[in-house]
């Protein structure tokens, strides 16, 4: 990325005797992340007329986005009769009534032209012989308020975040947005108002670190997956965001809420879609009996992620796991027809043969959930702007801070995501954001002079690890924290094992001491990158960890067996976090908004929620 003209290179005072470079930009909206999320924003800004700035740590086509598989939500009954109100139905029972009504009207409403939207822009979805957009069963989407299964989910074949992710990029260039490729940021700029006033990135290029000011900042940095052993995420997947936002002295929201999706590879954690199921594939054990069928009557192999993770959970459990092990299950596709899956699951069949040597059109793929999606990050509000319980207010704004994507909890999602709602809201909350910045960012109003001491901190951290000289390696502290999320804040869990796992976290943050970094260069330190990287993740696993352990019930993937019902009396509320600099965490709560946006439709009361 060559160097903006406005951009002002100078150098920072020494630290540990070494001077650092640090470049200055000023920008009217600085996006953090490029997946869908960040580059919806990011184009959407530009076209606005907004001076906007991306900066990515990976390339933009390589954001985790473009593993998304499955498809997008929509209630364009394209495959039959569908309605908005039906897919907010289904949204809000799928959520277990965590999530905010409000948001959710919006999303489901702005769901339709956002497709249509993206099918102008160049997204190659799949086509009905009558040449509308294709669209599959998902898992919890139903029609007439859950009397039918609705196909609701807008694909392109099993590559739908790969076709959206490409079509954002290159609708990004058209619209000349400025891209920081290959810069990991490390902090926010915060002033002692408590705005935030840009961000501190390093260019793993050449070495330089950058501050960019900013008018807004949006953080699209995506989940924070990488907590945990085995999960479906990329390796990049460590929710920079949320991390930095936490040591602003923010709060995160709903963090104990973590998806475990039913069908990862047995042994590797590869995502097998639920457009397998969609199309017609499902489950057994090893008594070859389909099992759904037991717990969701209904929905059977189309139930809601949680419901069938933890019913396959209890299988291998009662000792009716597949395998010489019995510790997983195995997803059919055989008895599908080959052209089906050549046409609408060419990416699964070649997942599957890679990474479990599997044939899908003559065997079963052996399955088991993994870790896929985290419900909770930085509260927001359905415009994407930070919020925060600030002197009673709980929808108190942060200046100069938003939110989109995983990364943010808006929350449409609240307890438990249903599957192909995530590419809606990365694209739906995306806009909103290009949208509200339009409104309130004015270009011709000139910066305020940042604090004196701006990046200050950022950069005595990034300094502090690169020097670290402790014997422990990134690697095997970082294996300590993932297999303690594994094994103490999994499927199921009780508040033994929930406690248990608070001290093995205490044990890793202690061992941060004694870490060890043996690159000390600036340019492209891997090893730097991940050190600053697992900071992030054991941030984020310990306020997980403790707002798992303080919430005593069971709702949507957050399952207590020792408090197996939901509780609506004492629970009805958003959990939100803080982090001290010593590391402890300190909770408070947030109102779940039961009411909709509009009148067009009416709030759904809490009740069973069965499948």
């Amino acid at each position: 990325m060559t160097m903006p003209l406005d951009a002002a290179k100078k150098t920072a005072p020494a630290i540990n005797g070494k001077a650092y470079t640090v470049v200055d930009h000023s920008y009217d909206v600085v996006v953090v992340g490029a997946g869908g999320a960040g580059l919806r924003a990011t184009f959407g800004m530009a076209e606005k007329g907004l001076k906007t700035a991306c900066i990515s740590k990976v390339f933009p086509t390589r954001s985790h986005t473009v593993s998304a598989q499955g498809g997008m939500s929509a209630a364009l009954g394209n495959m039959g009769a569908d309605d908005w109100r039906w897919h907010m139905y289904d949204t809000v029972k799928g959520s277990d009534w965590l999530g905010d009504q409000d948001a959710i009207e919006y999303m489901v409403r702005e769901a339709i032209p956002a497709v249509i939207e993206l099918e102008h822009y160049g997204v190659p979805f799949s086509r009905t012989p009558e040449g509308k957009i294709y669209q599959r069963p998902f898992g919890g989407m139903t029609t007439k308020f859950g009397e039918g299964i609705a196909q609701r989910t807008c694909a392109a074949a099993d590559r739908t975040g790969h076709a959206i992710l490409h079509t954002l990029y290159q609708q990004s260039l058209k619209h000349h947005a400025e891209f920081f490729i290959e810069y990991f940021a490390i902090d926010l700029i915060m002033d002692e108002a408590g705005q935030c006033r840009g961000v501190v990135a390093w260019n793993l290029d050449d070495g330089t670190i950058h501050r960019f000011r900013a008018k807004m900042t949006v953080l699209a940095t995506g989940g924070f997956g990488r907590t945990y052993f085995t999960c479906t995420s990329a390796h990049t997947c460590t929710g920079d965001g949320n991390a930095m936002v936490l040591r602003a002295g923010l709060p995160l929201e709903d963090m104990e809420f973590i998806q475990f999706h039913p069908t990862g590879i047995y042994g590797a954690g590869c995502l097998i879609t639920e457009g397998v199921r969609g199309e017609g594939g499902y489950v057994t054990n090893s008594n070859g009996e389909r099992f759904m069928e037991r717990y969701a009557p209904s929905a059977k192999d189309l139930a809601s992620r949680d419901v069938v993770s933890r019913s396959m959970t209890i299988e291998i459990r009662e000792g009716r796991g597949c395998g010489p092990e019995k510790d997983h299950i195995h997803l059919h596709l055989e008895h599908l027809d080959p052209k089906v899956i050549h046409e609408r699951l060419p990416g699964i069949a070649e997942t599957a043969r890679i990474f479990s040597g599997v044939d899908v059109t003559r065997e079963p793929i052996p399955v088991l959930p993994t870790c896929h999606y985290n419900m909770g990050g930085i509260p927001t509000n359905h415009k994407g702007e930070a919020v925060t319980l600030r002197n009673g207010d709980p929808d108190a704004l942060v200046p100069g801070l938003m939110a989109i994507g995983e990364a943010a909890c808006v929350s449409v999602h609240g307890a438990n995501r249903l599957g192909s709602n995530s590419l809606l809201d990365i694209v739906v909350f995306g806009r909103a954001a290009a949208l509200r910045c339009a409104e309130i960012v004015r270009p011709e109003e000139s910066h305020a002079p940042l604090p004196k001491d701006a990046g200050d901190k950022a950069l005595a951290r990034l300094d502090r690890f690169r020097h670290a000289k402790g014997g422990t390696p990134t690697a095997a502290l970082r294996l300590r924290m993932q297999r303690a999320m594994q094994s103490n804040c999994t499927v199921f869990r009780t508040g033994e094992v929930l406690e248990e796992g608070k001290k093995k976290l205490a044990e890793c943050r202690s061992g941060l001491g004694d870490i060890g970094v043996t690159d000390r260069s600036m340019i492209w330190n891997s090893d730097l990158v991940e050190t600053l990287e697992f900071d992030n993740l054991l941030a984020q696993a310990v306020v997980t960890m403790h707002s798992a352990a303080n919430r005593t019930e069971s709702r949507g993937a957050h399952a207590r067996e020792d408090y197996p019902e939901r509780d609506d009396a004492n629970w009805l509320k958003h959990t939100i976090v803080w982090l001290a600099e010593d590391g402890k965490p300190r909770i408070d709560y947030r109102p779940v908004h039961l009411r909709p946006l509009s009148n067009d439709v009416q709030s759904f009361p809490p009740k069973k929620r069965v499948y």
